[in-house]
């Protein structure tokens, strides 16, 4: 094969489509001679060196100053060899990266086309694999509009015409295998557009390490395997995640928590280490990261991902991470992971036209741009990108233990006209306002996290009445394993910031969630959300006094934890900080040395180990059979009274609240069954800041039928509060 001037012209301006035809070993046009070609830009000479005999075969011509250098070899057959490179400053003898075939197999291909691959992220992106005999790094990936594709990094100067890719098989998936590189290395795609054009470097979008903003570049991963300890946790997750067990769940924001003495941020070790204790005093069955995939902007919380395969440098390596993960389970705390599955930003180095065209977003922007964030949205239809989409969640199952997903802005997938006016969308095919893509894409990913990760759960954050999306898939719903109560949250805060003498005409927005409580599996969630953009936090919403705000806080809190339905408690509320959150600083835990701060964080950790130890506060908690209402119509004293029930076996609960500060003497609830109901809370108990009036630890029944049950109670209703009685056996 002869080199021509059209040749080395595209080769040395980095637009020859296809180099690896005529770098590297192949046999002459006009004999059956074998002639090498190597483009080292470097090099003021270059050498072929036999690889069994390391013998010099020859000296390469160089055949111009660009460095291009070529040889006809006395040689028929072709046989293994290494390059000998001579610079300026040093001699080196190296593998040459187009002597290797490629690693992406067929079968990969093959599924990878299909939109079927189950662990894509296993063979795209960058490995350091034994290829050949021969350590290196492998690099794949997908942009089938592309003319050309190079990894550029620190180990090649980011010069795009010195390792250009393959695309094999013309399947628009590329690769090269790159002999040497090793964990560590900076690195990023360089493409260009099908008409040549030169787009911006691209980040890989299967990468597990990314460097720490405002730099962009991927980072070679060695992804070794890690000493893992948490087997024990591993075989009874399937039991302590079950739909009967208590859970509550503390979401936090690793960037604001707490911070170093410099307020710089902690490392996922560090984390670790002061977050697992104080999460188990507190009680909390499980946490809940808001999103650490790898994102450029502070501003966005992670809600606008770049790395969806990377945990952000901001706090450590992939390794830092899975130590994060393993020292929760090794304290019994399952791991959620906010994901981002509903768009993505226009950040240059991102997915945004990644290969020239719009790959990975919908060309149209009424499909394709979000106008309430300024972002794109996935292709769902697209069987490439909802398989990359799926394998960027599951593989933080795999990969890192993670014990549940939860989905950020589902409403925003389900809608076509999400936030859109009536000339802004398009229809489906069955000129509906529902994506049925979007809707397929999160079945198949229900069903894929069910089927390979038993244990595990899917959370959908989902604002609407979609119906069914957290029953199963077979039976025509989303297939989530719960799904945020939105209704009870805006309800519920919306009934408490009332000044307490108005809150008789607004009744029925506490009882009203029980009318829909047990059509999903619901999470009542108090998150992130409900504490930024000038809504003040929820110590703050709470009317009167300052005793009165804190009183309120706790019969709310009490309420929640006694309301059907799993927990979520954002960072800062369990002590009733008094700001609004701020993702720029750590939380006001030095609120913790006033009195009243530390009672609402006392009581929490309470309601956490009272919901967990009692059957009748969890068991049920999706089931209509685990509540009856004593009485949800006393607007006039603002006072609620409900059963809660676990099994057949268990000893029902009794919850009285008492949303005025009016204290009620001698007050009759009915009772389900006769005998000492114990008083297991009471959030108006003087430990809590409370004004401590109560029942002495509790009541005997009376044989005296009300509220339709056999027996009766008759007990002191503190002010603003939340009491909790369950029968002893």
């Amino acid at each position: 094969m002869r080199l021509t001037e059209h040749d080395i012209n595209e080769l040395l301006a980095g637009r020859h489509t296809n180099p690896a035809k005529l770098l590297g070993l192949h046999p002459d046009n006009d004999s059956d001679y074998l002639t090498m070609t190597v483009f080292e830009p470097l090099a003021r000479s270059v050498e072929i060196i036999d690889k069994k005999t390391k013998k010099s075969l020859s000296k390469l011509t160089k055949a111009n100053d660009a460095g291009i250098f070529y040889k006809k070899l006395r040689r028929k057959k072709r046989f293994d060899y290494l390059l000998k490179v001579s610079t300026q400053e040093q001699t080196l003898i190296i593998e040459d990266c187009y002597a290797f075939n490629s690693t992406l197999s067929d079968l990969d291909v093959h599924l990878l086309g299909e939109g079927n691959h189950l662990h894509p992220y296993n063979v795209l992106g960058a490995h350091v694999i034994n290829h050949q005999g021969v350590m290196g790094v492998a690099f794949s990936v997908w942009a089938p509009n592309a003319s050309r594709v190079s990894v550029v990094g620190d180990f090649n100067h980011w010069d795009g015409r010195t390792h250009v890719m393959a695309n094999v098989n013309n399947s628009g998936y590329w690769n090269l295998f790159i002999p040497s590189l090793d964990a560590g290395n900076l690195y990023k795609f360089e493409l260009r557009d099908a008409a040549n054009n030169l787009l911006p470097l691209k980040a890989d979008p299967y990468a597990t390490q990314a460097q720490y903003r405002p730099n962009t570049a991927s980072i070679v991963n060695n992804q070794k395997d890690y000493h893992w300890h948490d087997n024990a946790w591993l075989s009874q997750r399937q039991a302590r995640n079950a739909r009967d067990r208590a859970i509550s769940i503390y979401e936090v924001h690793l960037g604001s928590w707490r911070r170093g003495n410099n307020d710089q941020f902690l490392n996922y070790r560090d984390i670790a280490n002061q977050l697992v204790p104080y999460v188990t005093k507190m009680g909390f069955s499980h946490i809940q990261l808001m999103p650490v995939s790898e994102f450029p902007f502070d501003g966005s919380w992670g809600y606008q991902p770049v790395g969806l395969f990377a945990p952000s440098a901001r706090f450590g390596d992939a390794d830092d991470f899975r130590y994060f993960i393993d020292q929760c389970h090794q304290a019994h705390i399952g791991v959620l992971i906010d994901w981002v599955p509903g768009h993505f930003p226009v950040d240059p180095h991102g997915l945004s036209t990644f290969d020239g065209t719009h790959l990975f977003e919908h060309e149209d922007p009424r499909q394709g741009f979000h106008p309430d964030w300024n972002t794109l949205i996935y292709n769902y239809g697209r069987v490439e990108v909802a398989n990359f989409l799926r394998a960027s969640a599951l593989h933080w199952l795999e990969k890192f233990h993670v014990d549940g997903i939860r989905v950020d802005a589902v409403a925003s997938m389900l809608y076509l006209d999400y936030s859109r006016k009536a000339d802004e969308w398009i229809p489906n095919k069955d000129g509906g306002r529902e994506n049925l893509e979007a809707v397929a894409f999160l079945q198949r990913f229900n069903e894929e996290l069910y089927r390979e990760y038993p244990g595990t759960f899917s959370v959908a954050e989902e604002s609407t009445s979609w119906p069914g999306v957290s029953k199963p898939t077979d039976m025509g719903g989303l297939g989530f394993g719960y799904k945020w109560n939105m209704g009870w949250m805006n309800d519920s805060l919306s009934y408490m910031k009332r000044e307490s003498v108005h809150r008789q005409y607004h009744h029925n927005e506490l009882s009203f969630g029980l009318v829909y409580a047990f059509d999903e599996n619901f999470i009542l969630p108090l998150s992130h959300d409900e504490v930024v953009h000038g809504k003040g936090s929820i110590l703050d919403r709470m009317p009167g006094d300052t005793w009165q705000k804190f009183a309120n806080l706790r019969a709310y809190y009490g309420f929640m934890w006694a309301h059907p339905g799993k927990k979520l408690l954002f960072m800062g509320c369990e002590f009733g900080q008094s700001k609004e959150w701020n993702f720029d600083a750590a939380l006001d835990w030095h609120q913790l040395e006033q009195a009243n701060h530390q009672g609402v964080q006392t009581l929490v950790k309470d309601l956490n180990h009272v919901y967990s130890n009692t059957p009748a506060l969890h068991q049920k908690d999706c089931e209509a059979t685990g509540f009856t209402w004593l009485d949800h119509d006393n607007a006039q004293q603002s006072i609620y009274a409900f059963i809660r029930h676990g099994n057949e076996e268990q000893p029902p609960a009794i919850v009285i609240c008492n949303f005025t500060p009016q204290v009620h003497h001698h007050f009759n609830v009915g009772a389900p069954e006769a005998g000492f109901y114990k008083e297991i809370i009471n959030t108006d108990a003087d430990v809590y800041g409370g004004s401590n009036q109560g029942n002495l630890g509790g009541v005997h029944t009376q044989n005296v039928t009300y509220q339709g049950q056999e027996n009766s109670i008759n007990i002191t209703v503190p002010p603003l509060s939340t009491v909790i009685f369950v029968l002893e056996s």
